[in-house]
């Protein structure tokens, strides 16, 4: 193998991500403008100024193609019926979209039309070319009556873990799913309400739905809703408590775009009122607009690869590593315990031979300390070697693999390159 090739490709890959990742930019899906409501265009918003910046896909104009993954069949603007944009399944965005969430792994747009059951994503690597978008037809999607307003998927995330998460408007369902080349589609059922949200239910038409969806890098959801209410989902138990309701917004403004700005702050769009970009902090919930923001195109969603509360699980974890009256195992040094290392296939192997009889958990993680999926294993007495399967395949570069015991002692750290 050449090394120094090797290093580079890794490098390389890696300042990649970085750039993408502190670019303040997010993917708006937007009508034409000028009191347009057909949410169908995709363009590229500046968060730090409000502004559209650019134009990736705009309805009956932009010349595209999309695949069916399953029949691999692939179709472009030549298989409308009438040229008719707005019905058609042939047409990236018909029926409107108000879900998208954007994967910086794999540079990939995620979104789906509503009253369609198909989870369908933009390949963003494709420079210079005309739009490939590809669909995934699924039964996942297709709960009840699809025209039933309580059915439509309006909210859309990447997490921490790296799985996509959409909820329904009624919030009846959280689907999970993976943003490998075939997509797995998962209903883990409904939101539960907490007792502390003293009768603000998630699932309230009035108060909770529509809107969009954020993830925090301590493995949180926060649907914002599109009356202003903010709840924090608790993935694993499905919980969702009511945090607050935004402050600072006109009247009329609904919020139904949601994003992360490089400076943390949560910045929002209207899809009904034109008055431009808001953006607030998720401490106090103040919104206060972004002076000169575009009020030409409202926006029915906004989806970028930014974290809340990054900065505070980056200290965080800094913090857990370094302080020395944590328990903090010493770090194996010696004889590698995760292998193959590089990873060239979707499976790595953590050698826990050493370990005491118990519970641990195995972390993949970024190199800025960001979750991408963790399992649980039970070590009995003797060797064992524990195979993981990278459930999402992340970009080609360096990862961190953590093993924690049941008291999350760190006991085995190590780099893994993936090829």
């Amino acid at each position: 193998m050449n090394i120094k090739s090797l290093l580079t490709t890794t490098l390389l890959v890696s300042s990649l991500a970085l750039s993408a990742q502190n670019r303040d930019i997010a993917y708006a899906i937007t009508g034409d403008g000028n009191n347009d409501f057909t949410w169908m265009n995709i363009r590229q918003v500046d968060l730090s100024t409000g502004k559209v910046v650019k134009t990736l896909f705009e309805r009956s104009k932009t010349n595209y193609t999309i695949t069916d993954i399953r029949t691999k069949k692939t179709v472009d603007q030549s298989a409308l019926v009438n040229g008719n944009v707005f019905a058609s399944k042939d047409y990236p965005t018909s029926t409107y979209v108000a879900a998208a969430a954007y994967d910086i792994r794999s540079n990939k747009l995620f979104f789906t039309p509503m009253r369609m059951g198909e989870l369908r994503w933009l390949d963003l690597n494709i420079k210079n070319e005309q739009p490939k978008f590809f669909t995934l037809q699924t039964d996942a999607f297709l709960v009840g009556n699809v025209n039933d307003e309580a059915n439509h998927i309006t909210r859309m995330v990447i997490a921490a873990d790296g799985y996509g998460y959409a909820i329904t408007n009624d919030g009846n369902h959280l689907f999970r799913f993976t943003t490998g080349k075939t997509p797995v589609i998962t209903d883990l059922g409904n939101l539960i309400d907490a007792d502390s949200n003293n009768g603000i239910s998630v699932h309230n038409k009035c108060s909770s739905w529509g809107g969009d969806m954020l993830a925090d890098a301590f493995g949180k959801l926060y649907v914002i809703s599109a009356n202003k209410n903010v709840f924090v989902v608790d993935i694993n138990t499905r919980i969702t408590s009511f945090k607050g309701t935004i402050t600072g917004l006109p009247v009329q403004y609904t919020t139904n775009g949601a994003a992360v700005a490089a400076d943390g702050n949560i910045i929002v769009t209207s899809a009904n009122f034109f008055n431009g970009y808001y953006k607030f902090a998720i401490s106090d919930l103040s919104a206060s607009k972004i002076t000169d923001s575009d009020i030409k195109y409202n926006a029915s969603d906004l989806a970028n690869g930014r974290l809340l509360l990054q900065k505070e699980a980056n200290a965080a974890n800094k913090f857990s590593v370094s302080n020395t009256n944590l328990r903090v195992a010493t770090y194996v040094t010696g004889e590698a315990k995760v292998f193959p290392n590089p990873v060239t296939t979707s499976t790595f192997n953590v050698n826990l031979s050493d370990q005491q009889p118990g519970l641990y958990s195995i972390i993949l993680s970024d190199v800025v300390g960001r979750t991408l999926q963790t399992k649980t294993v039970s070590v009995i007495k003797g060797n064992q070697t524990e195979q993981v399967n990278i459930l999402s395949r992340p970009a080609k570069g360096v990862y961190m693999v953590k093993v924690l015991d049941a008291q999350n002692q760190v006991v085995i750290t190590e780099k893994i390159v993936l090829e």
